[in-house]
């Protein structure tokens, strides 16, 4: 069961399927090392962008148990966890949480998250669609 509001996924859907089509934006599929380092120095470079704003209000807005749900929501969602372990996913989440000190930046950093995220929305039962 989810605590988020779908229309805020899919507010941050949307934004961050905008913001990673943009041309200037280029997030490789291979880090070419093991640190998350590169993603956030192309973060970095788009911290003027307004949908990096727009995600990073939206995402600021929720408390940190629903930023972690949020984290849950993108690992379910591109097979880390299946619908069955939820509760170890939120729980790996909130563990890791504080390590993500800015959760809108650990999510844009991850060049599939739109779809990610709506994946784990239809393994909810839900859908932007509706």
């Amino acid at each position: 069961m989810l605590n988020l509001g779908i229309e805020t996924v899919c507010f941050i859907i949307a934004r961050a399927r905008e913001f990673q089509a943009k041309e200037q934006v280029v997030i490789p599929d291979s880090p070419s090392g093991s640190s998350d380092d590169w993603a956030m120095q192309i973060l970095a470079d788009h911290r003027e962008d307004l949908t990096v704003q727009e995600v990073e209000a939206a995402v600021a807005d929720l408390d940190p148990d629903l930023q972690a749900e949020l984290i849950a929501l993108m690992w379910l969602g591109r097979g880390d966890y299946a619908l069955e372990e939820w509760d170890s996913a939120l729980a790996d989440a909130q563990d890791q949480y504080e390590e993500h000190d800015n959760t809108a930046h650990y999510l844009l950093s991850h060049p599939m998250v739109a779809d990610h995220l709506e994946e784990g929305l239809v393994v909810h039962g839900y859908s932007c669609e509706e």
